[in-house]
C-alpha cells in the first residue's frame, strides 16, 4: 500500500499498487464521498485501461453509477466535476512520472482535492483492515460521455490574439495532445511530440527535469520563437522557455500573470497565492506594483486549491508549474495557464518588450533551485538547520508549515521533507551569488557532517 500519498494515489503499477487496489478504491469511494455517481477519466499510460476497468467495476459493484469520459487530461476531469456538479471524480494518471508509474487523483464536489488527510487515508485504512466488498443488490451502470467540446469552448473564452507570436510547443506525447492543436490551430505554432503515446518515447513527461526541456529549447532557437510551451503528462502543469531559449522559473510566472488579471482585466488589489518555495521577488513585485495581498501556503494541489478558495484568491501558482484560477473553480489547468501567458507575451511584444526582458526584470535574486539531500533523520536534520541559523542571526520571518522557511534581510531558505522519499529538499535565495554559495555550502556541511546526508 505504498501508493497512498499526501496528494493522491501513485506509484509503480503492480509494485506499489495493482488492479485489486483500484477495485477497492472504486468500491469505497461512493461511500466516502456520499456519491451515487462518479466521473472517471484516464491519461494515456499503458496500464491505464486495466486500472480504469477495475476502478469502474469497484464503483458499480458498490451500487454507484459511472460517467466515463475516457482519455482525458486531469484538468478536464476537474472541469467536469465542478461544471456539472459531480460529488466525486477520479482521474487515472501518474502526472509527470515515468511510464512504469500510474495512479489516481480523486476529487470531491466543486473539484476540491481529496488527499490523505481528507479521505484517502480512510480508504487506505478500509483496505488495510480487509473490509469486505459485497456486490450491491443493484449494481451501478456505466455511461460514456464526451465533455471535451464544453471544455474547449470554456478555454476559448480566455484565448487572445496571438497573431504577432511565433510559438513552439512540446506536448510530451501526453494529454495536451487532446486540445493543443484545436485551440492553437490558427497560430504560427510548431509542435513537438504531438502524438499521444503512453510509453513516452521521446522524454519523460516532466518539464522540471532539465534534459526533458532540451528539445523545446532547441526548437525555440531554430525557429526563433517568441516563447516555448511544454506540458507534463496529464496537462495539469505547464512551463515556459523564453525567446533566448532559457527555462523560465515557474514561480516568476505567478508575478507575470498580474499583467493579465490587473492590467488587462482591471482587477484591483488582488489576492494571490504562492507556495513556500516561491522567490521573494514574486511577492515584492505584486505588492509594489499591484497592491496585492499575497498569501503563502503549502506545496501541492491538496493544499493549494482549498487555500485559494478559502482566501477567495484570483490566481496562484507553484514552483512545479501548477497555476490555479478562481475562474477555473480554484483548480489548475496547464492549457488555461498557457492561454493566459500567451496573451501576456503577445501584449508585451506589442509594446516592444520580449519575454526574456520581462523575466530579467522580474528576477531579483540569485536562486539555488531545489537541492535534494538524501538522509533518514529528516525531522532532526531540518530542526538542526533551523536552529543553526536562528542562533547566527535573527530571522525577519519564520514559516513553520511544509518544513521551515526562514527569511533574513539579504537571503532566505526553505527546507522541507519529501512525502514519499528519504529526502530533504532545500532551496535558497540571496541578493548575491557569493552569499548564495556561502549558504549552500554551510547547509551542505551541516547535513553531511552531522547526519551523513548524500546529494
Amino acid at each position: 500500500m505504498g501508493a497512498f500519498h499526501a496528494y493522491d494515489i501513485r506509484g509503480i503499477y503492480n509494485v506499489d499498487f495493482d488492479k485489486e487496489t483500484a477495485y477497492k478504491v472504486g468500491y469505497f469511494l461512493p461511500e466516502l464521498l456520499k456519491a451515487n455517481k462518479v466521473l472517471v477519466g484516464r491519461d494515456c499510460r499503458l496500464s491505464g485501461q486495466e486500472i480504469h476497468d477495475y476502478l469502474i467495476k469497484g464503483i458499480t459493484d458498490a451500487g454507484a453509477d459511472v460517467d466515463d469520459i475516457g482519455l482525458s487530461s486531469t484538468p478536464l476531469v476537474y472541469f467536469g466535476t465542478a461544471n456539472y456538479g459531480y460529488k466525486a471524480s477520479v482521474q487515472i494518471t501518474a502526472s509527470h512520472n515515468p511510464r512504469e508509474y500510474n495512479g489516481m487523483k480523486v476529487s470531491r464536489e466543486n473539484a476540491l482535492p481529496v488527499g490523505l488527510d481528507t479521505g484517502l487515508g480512510q480508504i487506505k485504512q478500509w483496505i488495510d483492515e480487509g473490509r469486505p466488498t459485497p456486490v450491491a443488490a443493484k449494481k451501478g451502470v456505466v455511461r460514456e460521455i464526451d465533455i471535451k467540446p464544453d471544455y474547449i469552448k470554456f478555454l476559448r473564452g480566455f484565448k487572445g490574439d496571438y497573431s504577432n507570436l511565433k510559438i513552439a510547443f512540446d506536448l510530451s506525447n501526453g494529454m495536451a495532445t487532446l486540445f493543443a492543436k484545436e485551440i492553437y490551430n490558427t497560430e504560427d505554432a510548431t509542435f513537438l511530440f504531438d502524438e499521444m503515446d503512453g510509453s513516452f518515447p521521446n522524454h519523460e513527461p516532466n518539464p522540471l527535469v532539465a534534459k526533458n526541456v532540451e528539445p523545446l529549447k532547441k526548437l525555440v532557437s531554430e525557429i526563433k520563437a517568441d516563447i516555448g510551451v511544454i506540458y507534463d503528462g496529464d496537462a495539469d502543469r505547464v512551463m515556459f522557455v523564453d525567446d533566448k531559449a532559457r527555462f523560465v522559473a515557474p514561480d516568476l510566472v505567478i508575478a507575470m500573470m498580474a499583467r493579465y488579471f490587473c492590467d488587462e482585466r482591471g482587477e484591483k488589489n488582488p489576492r494571490v497565492l504562492q507556495e513556500i518555495r516561491s522567490s521573494k521577488a514574486v511577492g515584492e513585485y505584486l505588492v509594489k506594483n499591484y497592491n496585492a495581498e499575497v498569501h503563502t501556503w503549502r506545496v501541492g494541489r491538496a493544499f493549494a486549491a482549498p487555500k485559494l478558495r478559502e482566501i477567495d484568491g484570483l490566481w496562484g501558482g507553484e514552483l512545479a508549474g501548477h497555476y490555479y484560477f478562481k475562474d477555473f473553480f480554484y483548480s489548475d489547468s496547464g492549457m488555461l495557464s498557457s492561454i493566459i501567458v500567451l496573451r501576456i507575451v503577445s501584449a508585451l511584444k506589442k509594446q516592444g518588450i520580449r519575454l526574456s526582458e520581462e523575466i530579467d526584470r522580474l528576477t531579483g535574486y540569485e536562486n539555488s533551485g531545489e537541492i535534494n539531500f538524501k538522509l533518514e533523520a529528516k525531522k532532526e536534520a531540518m530542526d538542526a538547520v533551523k536552529a543553526y541559523y536562528e542562533q547566527k542571526e535573527t530571522p525577519t520571518k519564520v514559516m513553520d508549515f511544509d518544513g521551515y522557511r526562514l527569511e533574513f534581510p539579504q537571503w532566505w531558505f526553505n527546507i522541507r521533507p519529501s512525502n514519499t522519499e528519504p529526502y530533504l529538499r532545500f532551496i535558497c535565495e540571496a541578493t548575491s551569488k557569493e552569499l548564495l554559495n556561502e549558504k549552500i555550502e554551510e547547509v551542505k556541511n551541516l547535513l553531511v557532517t552531522r547526519f551523513g546526508a548524500k546529494m
